[in-house]
């Protein structure tokens, strides 16, 4: 049990000083001030910091990406204490290029290691490929069976892909509808998007001429380059997800994007951002041949935060839900993003500067000034 006091609490709309009363993961009461007669309450002065609901990022690549450069070049893993560090409370791991020696099964796995080591943790099955790898045979049966899986994972437009036809495209986005449905799941579709020819010509063509939602397609990657850009602003138009990856160049950045969208009066209730992280990100040259590859950093969410706050002018009240309450909906995750009574108590206190002062987890100190409290088993 945990008691904070004098939290300037973004909720993530401002709320001003309050007092949250903290157990089993949960808050349970949260008011100007509060006074628990309880024996066994830690109390903590947050000393008027701001407290704001932890961050969810739903595109990492916990088990590891890359590979395109040989065994060599495939990435680690992500930690615990990597997460935590940058106020990631909530994650969502992803298969990449590399369906073959990293499995479903691999992800599932680190998914529910992550669990066990005190944060919320999902993912999904699939990687570039259509037809999809999977753990049980079935995209359908993964997602409505196992039980951390909310939805698939799928790439166009990329010379990495499968090159699937539209129909086979339109097959899996059913698929993961329906199963969504019968699972009791959001049913996403997470789309990589590439640098090809075709951009979202797949998305606007399933909305042309099929039934499935727009809900379910959810394209990212979609800052990589200005064409692509525009498609990514005009899905969002139409009332389309839209996920935008750090990282990118100044022009194409996530806060950049948002800063243009809000500008130009597009709806912004459906853009959110993510790191990639543990992705490897490359540069190929015009025959095809890898020149340049790196690994993309979970600590770009955090300072796409920063970014958006003192570069691009956004309240810290509105800049919050792009990786907060907005992933939290997207998802269909109603104890996450937002900072309530009856909500999971997934918190992180922020000074002057936006840095970290504080990590919690399911009402768990992670991270205090820093440092890690709580490491996973190898990392000790």
């Amino acid at each position: 049990m945990i008691l904070l006091k004098h939290a300037d609490v973004y909720a993530p709309e401002h709320l001003g000083l309050r007092d949250l009363f903290l157990c089993s993961g949960q808050i349970q009461a949260m008011a100007p001030q509060l006074e628990v007669s309880l024996e066994g309450v830690e109390v903590i002065d947050c000393g008027g910091l701001r407290l704001v609901p932890g961050f969810l990022d739903q595109h990492v690549h916990i088990t590891g990406g890359g590979g395109e450069g040989g065994f060599h070049t495939r990435a680690p893993e992500a930690t615990l204490t990597a997460l935590t560090t940058q106020g990631i409370t909530t994650v969502v791991g992803l298969l990449g290029t590399d369906g073959c020696t990293r499995s479903v099964e691999n992800l599932v796995a680190k998914t529910k290691a992550l669990r066990r080591e005190g944060i919320t943790a999902y993912c999904c099955t699939g990687s570039y490929a259509i037809p999809s790898t999977t753990l049980t045979g079935s995209v359908e049966k993964d997602i409505i069976f196992v039980e951390e899986i909310l939805g698939s994972k799928s790439a166009i437009s990329d010379h990495r892909d499968s090159a699937p036809s539209d129909e086979a495209f339109f097959h899996l986005m059913a698929q993961t509808r329906t199963a969504g449905m019968i699972g009791g799941k959001p049913g996403i579709a997470v789309i990589h998007v590439g640098d090809g020819r075709d951009g979202l010509g797949k998305l606007f063509r399933a909305l042309e001429q099929t039934d499935i939602p727009i809900k379910t397609m959810r394209p990212t990657h979609l800052n990589r380059n200005p064409r692509l850009l525009e498609e990514g602003l005009r899905w969002t138009s139409l009332g389309g997800y839209t996920d935008w990856t750090c990282g990118m160049s100044r022009e194409n950045r996530p806060a950049a994007v948002l800063r243009r969208a809000k500008d130009q009066g597009i709806p912004t209730e459906h853009m959110t951002i993510s790191s990639d992280g543990y992705g490897s990100w490359s540069r190929y040259d015009a025959q095809g041949h890898l020149v340049e590859m790196g690994v993309s950093t979970v600590a770009a969410l955090h300072r796409e935060l920063r970014a958006l706050v003192k570069e691009y002018s956004f309240p810290l009240e509105e800049a919050l839900p792009f990786l907060t309450s907005q992933v939290a909906d997207g998802l269909e995750l109603p104890q996450k993003g937002r900072v309530r009574v009856g909500g999971d108590a997934d918190l992180l206190l922020l000074d002057e500067q936006l840095d970290l002062e504080l990590v919690m987890a399911m009402g768990q100190v992670m991270v205090r000034s820093g440092v890690p409290l709580v490491k996973g088993p190898y990392e000790r």
